[in-house]
């Protein structure tokens, strides 16, 4: 019998035709049987770029921009799953790996380090482990490593191919069950196919030969059954042949028809029906053309499109080759009590997610951590910061979160973000207008505004510049007006669909204050003066549901445990909602439209790992929701369902 989805010993509640049909038609979330996206990475063009360019397999076209390697890189090797790819080695021989979502846009962020540090390398996956063979260190190599996908981390040895060499063909080759590895130097072209099994740590076996030798890295891909190999060479003697095997046996491969246009030195890419080359070399020419064939047949290329550039050396990864099954579960945290997978925007979203912050008393971390907001208990890992901060400002999307104004070393306008979908380390989004930290945040549907903070530009090291994201969009802040305050150390930040507000800091140069203002989201100009907190404080923390905005904690200068609230549409003074369970400084909030946690903070001697939890329409004490993973204060937060959210 076929499997159905969701299956029934991994879901909850009770799944209704029409859910499953918006699962499929509008959300996407529906596992299909062919996945969406071929990436190329990276490669020369003619010098060596960081650029990642996508294709939709299903649809001729050209490629488009998906986001950037954080390197400038060539001759390197790629994989991937349902949900990620994984890029790793290079020229000159390196161990550094990286990765991106397959359904957000995006820079490369952190994933580990290969067993062994090399060049040239080429990669295979199934949906749970992805492989990488082969290389030069400088020597020829011919060690097989692994990694599980769903993890951050480093590779383990698997076993050796059966002949150490580079540049095999680019491109997953195998079933969910089987990967090959077919071609490559040694130092001369080899036709030498291996094949290893993926549940297995164990050396490679010999499969057959290919019909011509080739090396240089030539494009491949496959569906579940059958493996294409198309062009390959070297620089001095180039093919445009393409051949296949039947992965399930064993055997030499067969002639399976031509390329549009000879070459080497380029990558493959592909779903269950599709497989394509992109890029590559005929000296002295460079080419950007994508040829593609449909797997199941014996016919020559036909033109999909073309690269942004002409490329070589370039590597590549899809989420719909042979090597993933049809259907794949989620993570937990991402299934709703009905067994549909948990939506997205205010009074939907519920999840928050913590980003660095410093043990006590200033020691940066890069844990990047997360919680339901709706359901008790401790924080889990979520991923890792490329650097170790804190006093970072968070912005929460429906489906990214940016934490902006990093504080490493020193101030930094740096902006990065992560996906609240998919666990993961975070990745580049761009540049704030100036360097400064602890900056009052609110967003939107569509975008993300910081107000205020501690300048690094020198005395009085406060600021009244409020600048703007657009969330959907890789980029660079833009100037949106100034505050009504040259306010420092805060203010905190919260909002609704439209309006964005900001209370408490420390003023330049009357000292802490109780200064609440606001701004129209959707808008650019200066704030406007709404009325005041209960108690002056400085770096308090922020959260709202869609009606009410609440501000918490903080300094007066000593530690504070009172808790706030405005109505966000009106102006006027801030009301006593209650205590926290704890006084501190530098806590930080998060919020779905009913209830609001408070987490961690810091005040001397310690920090705390204390997360408090309010419901936002009422008034009253907080009560305890759990723990965070570390005693962590100054650190950022956000979340995927605040009022800001519709």
């Amino acid at each position: 019998m076929a499997e159905s989805y969701p299956r029934r010993d991994q879901a909850r509640g009770i799944w209704k035709i029409n859910d499953i049909t918006k699962n499929i038609k509008e959300l996407g979330t529906y596992p299909q049987t062919t996945g969406q996206l071929g990436l190329f990475a990276g490669g020369a063009a003619p010098s060596e770029i960081n650029t990642i360019q996508s294709v939709v397999p299903a649809t001729a076209g050209n490629s488009v921009d998906f986001g950037d390697l954080r390197r400038t890189e060539g001759n390197f090797g790629g994989f991937g799953n349902f949900t990620r790819a994984i890029f790793g080695g290079g020229e000159p021989a390196t161990n550094i790996l990286e990765y991106v979502h397959f359904a957000s846009l995006g820079n490369a962020a952190d994933f580990g380090d290969l067993s062994v540090a090399r060049g040239a390398v080429k990669g295979n996956a199934n949906d749970t482990r992805g492989l990488m063979a082969g290389g030069e260190e400088p020597s020829l190599s011919n060690v097989i490593d692994f990694v599980t996908i769903a993890t951050l981390g480093n590779f383990t040895d698997f076993g050796n191919l059966t002949v150490a060499r580079s540049m095999l063909a680019t491109g997953e080759t195998s079933s969910p069950s089987r990967a090959l590895y077919a071609g490559g130097n040694e130092p001369s072209m080899s036709n030498v196919i291996d094949f290893v099994e993926f549940s297995t740590t164990a050396n490679a076996v010999d499969f057959g030969n290919l019909t011509v030798g080739r090396g240089s890295g030539f494009a491949a891909s496959a569906s579940a059954t059958r493996a294409v190999y198309m062009g390959g060479g070297n620089p001095d003697a180039t093919t445009n042949v393409i051949d296949y095997v039947d992965i399930g046996s064993l055997g030499n491969a067969i002639d399976f028809g031509d390329l549009t246009q000879t070459r080497t030195r380029s990558a493959g890419v592909g779903n269950s029906v599709r497989g394509m080359c992109g890029g590559g070399e005929n000296e002295p020419n460079k080419y950007n053309i994508i040829d593609f064939v449909t797997i199941t047949t014996s016919a020559n290329a036909t033109d999909f499109g073309d690269l942004l550039a002409e490329t070589s050396l370039l590597t590549s990864a899809s989420n719909g080759h042979g090597g993933l099954e049809a259907f794949h579960p989620r993570a937990p945290e991402l299934y709703s009590p009905t067994g549909k997978p948990f939506g997205s925007g205010g009074g939907v979203g519920d999840i928050a997610v913590r980003y660095g912050g410093a043990l006590w008393p200033d020691t940066p971390q890069t844990n990047i951590g997360f919680i339901k907001i709706s359901t008790d208990g401790n924080e889990a890992n979520f991923g890792d910061a490329g650097t170790a901060n804190r006093l970072s400002s968070g912005i929460g999307g429906a489906t990214r979160a940016l934490f902006t104004n990093i504080y490493t070393t020193g101030y930094t306008s740096t902006t990065k973000y992560i996906t609240f979908a998919t666990k993961g380390n975070d990745a580049t989004f761009g540049d704030a207008t100036l360097t400064r930290y602890s900056a009052g945040t609110c967003s939107n549907d569509t975008r993300g505004v910081t107000c205020g903070g501690t300048w690094g530009g020198g005395s009085p090291y406060a600021t009244n510049v409020i600048d703007y994201y657009t969330l959907a969009t890789l980029g660079n802040a833009t100037d949106f007006g100034d505050n009504v305050g040259i306010i420092e150390n805060g203010p905190t930040g919260f909002g609704s669909t439209t309006r964005g507000v900001f209370s408490g800091g420390q003023a330049q140069p009357s000292g802490i204050t109780n200064i609440i203002s606001y701004i129209t989201i959707g808008s650019t100009g200066n704030a406007t003066d709404f009325g005041d907190l209960t108690v002056a404080r400085n770096v308090p923390g922020g959260l709202s549901s869609s009606t009410r905005g609440i501000t918490f904690c903080g300094g007066e200068p000593a530690a504070s445990n009172v808790i706030d609230y405005v109505t966000i549409a009106s102006t006027g003074n801030a009301i006593d909602f209650g205590d926290a369970q704890i006084s501190s400084q530098y806590r930080t909030g998060a919020s779905n439209d009913v209830r609001g946690v408070l987490m961690g903070g810091r005040q001397s001697p310690q920090a705390y790992n204390t997360i408090d939890k309010i419901t936002i329409a009422s008034t009253g004490n907080a009560t305890d929701y759990g723990d965070l993973s570390q005693e962590v204060g100054q650190s950022g937060s956000a979340s995927n369902g605040h009022g800001g959210l519709s």
